[in-house]
């Protein structure tokens, strides 16, 4: 068992109710909160007990208080008790954000995230390594199952694929592309995960790369799959990588890393990213964002999938980058990320019962809700996918992006 796994041994002391329990707990009686939560739900046209796809099944008659009193939290957490189900739970998701429902309950919640985010630097050096203990170092065989032959673990670019493979080769080839890569050149990859774009440049665009991970269980694995190309893992936070600036790469990006980076820390990274770039280089910036700045992180996902992450909005990164780098290009194409996370769903289905007695029940419900939840979020485009590229003092005649 590894140390991220251990965090999850605690989920699976609570057990999912038998079908005999979960029929002895629905509501024989509306209460004034199962009447309420109705109520709300009636306005995005989702029914409790109802017989739509999207429709919530009640198991046990504590629900409605439940998410009244803690939200988004409060949801999230009766799932994985086992308290009701849906079939389409990644549509229930849709229609709820898309109708604003989650700022009607809960919202007490969401202030405590949003005080704790700005009276503490919650992705300080000390708390840093706790996402990758947490979520990445979850078990290599984990996630490949889950994710296609790259494994890569970000949002794949559907343009013109039918599949998650297809979709994920495109997606970084694009971003070679837009970084104009040539052979010779050096790439640096903050926040390189198993080595997807570093391999797919190295093989491809005949590039050395460096990458940096604070998940031991990437950098081993992936040290292993790079085989014999011109690719290597550092095990460092980016706040600690080349402080004297003496290491300069010809290219850089970062791809589904600066989700965990929190606006306290956001002028470090792009100026740890200016100063480890030559003059005359690229800097690709592939992010998870929201609409609105400042927006609390949803709390369930803070606390079970993602701990101390923060989504960046659009302003707060040309606030934060502005004096070091000037933003040559904006790609949105978070609509992508809900047919990503969806093909991730449908492969986690088909895999789960080789890890079934490894994690537990809890941990499959807790899984998928993290998956479908996150793609109803995309589908009612309250979370963005951008690609920005980045140039230290401008592209002469202008940046073109790649076709």
């Amino acid at each position: 068992m590894n140390q991220a796994h251990s965090s999850f041994t605690a989920h699976r002391s609570t057990s999912v109710p038998t079908d005999a329990r979960r029929l002895a707990q629905r509501p024989r009686t509306q209460s004034g909160a199962y009447k309420a939560v109705a109520q709300l739900l009636a306005l995005v046209d989702v029914k409790l007990n109802g017989d739509r796809p999207w429709d919530l099944q009640i198991h046990d008659v504590r629900v409605p208080e439940r998410v009244l009193a803690r939200g988004s939290l409060g949801l999230g957490e009766s799932y994985m008790d086992g308290w009701w189900d849906c079939a389409a739970l990644d549509e229930f998701i849709c229609r709820v954000l898309h109708g604003r429902l989650d700022e009607k309950v809960g919202t007490a919640a969401l202030a405590v995230q949003g005080l704790r985010a700005k009276l503490f630097n919650l992705q300080n050096l000390r708390r840093t390594w706790q996402v990758g203990e947490a979520h990445y170092d979850l078990g290599n065989d984990f996630f490949a199952a889950m994710l296609d032959g790259n494994l890569a673990y970000t949002c794949g670019y559907w343009a013109q694929a039918d599949n998650l493979e297809d979709a994920q080769n495109a997606k970084l080839d694009l971003i070679c592309r837009k970084l104009g890569l040539q052979p010779g050149m050096r790439l640096l990859d903050i926040g390189c995960g198993w080595g997807s774009l570093m391999n797919f440049a190295a093989r491809h665009y005949g590039v050395s790369c460096v990458g940096l991970t604070i998940s031991q269980e990437q950098a081993a694995f992936g040290a292993t799959r790079s085989g014999d190309l011109p690719v290597e893992f550092r095990l460092v936070d980016y706040r600690e990588f080349n402080r004297d600036g003496h290491e300069r790469f010809d290219r850089i990006a970062s791809v589904g890393m600066f989700e965990h980076v929190g606006s306290k820390n956001h002028q470090a990274y792009f100026e740890m990213a200016r100063r480890s770039l030559v003059d005359d280089g690229l800097f690709l910036l592939h992010t998870i964002g929201t609409n609105l700045r400042n927006t609390p992180t949803d709390p369930w996902i803070d606390r079970y999938i993602f701990p101390n992450g923060e989504l960046p909005s659009l302003g707060q990164i040309a606030d934060r980058s502005e004096r070091i780098f000037l933003i040559e290009d904006v790609h949105n194409f978070g609509a992508d990320y809900d047919r990503t996370l969806m093909a991730w769903h449908a492969r986690f289905e088909a895999a789960w019962p080789a890890f079934a007695a490894q994690y537990g029940e809890r941990f499959r419900r807790m899984w998928r809700y993290y998956l479908l939840s996150c793609a109803g979020t995309f589908r009612a485009r309250t979370n963005q996918l951008w690609q920005v590229v980045m140039s230290p003092l401008g592209v002469p005649g202008g940046y073109r992006r790649p076709a």
